[in-house]
Formats: C-alpha cells, sequence, structure tokens
C-alpha cells in the first residue's frame, strides 16, 4: 500500500462514520510519518483504521469497505 491508498482509505473512513479523528494501527501506520518508506513495509494492502471518539464504528467501516466489499474488490486494499 501506498501513502496515496492509505489517504484514501482515511477519506472513506470518515465518509463512512462521519468523524474525523482517526487512528491507523498495525503496519500501514507508518505510513502516517513517513510518506515514502521502504519498500517492504508497504508490502500490506491491508489498514486497520478506527475512529478515535467512537471506536464501535469500526464495524460500520468494515461493513462498507471491508474484504469482500465492492470497495475492496475494486481497489485491491
Amino acid at each position: 500500500m501506498k501513502r496515496v491508498d492509505l489517504e484514501h482509505l482515511i477519506r472513506a473512513c470518515s465518509e463512512i462514520t462521519q468523524e474525523y479523528e482517526l487512528v491507523v494501527i498495525g503496519s500501514q501506520a507508518i505510513l502516517g510519518s513517513d510518506p515514502n518508506p521502504p519498500a517492504e513495509l508497504t508490502v500490506s494492502a491491508e489498514a486497520d483504521i478506527y475512529p478515535l471518539n467512537n471506536p464501535a464504528l469500526s464495524d460500520m467501516i468494515d461493513g462498507a469497505i471491508g474484504e469482500g466489499s465492492v470497495f475492496h474488490e475494486t481497489n485491491g486494499y
């Protein structure tokens, strides 16, 4: 995953949840602080994201754009 992909996911999560403070955890969190990390750190096509102030909305994100969704199939992440 590249930083532009993560930014796309963050925008989608914000639109789905109407939350604008999101937490990215896992290996792709590096993209928040380093826009051009070493290639071996960008292999994953997954990012774990949840709204800071309402973590329960992560289920809404997963249902809308998670694995098996049209978004996931279209974008490949």
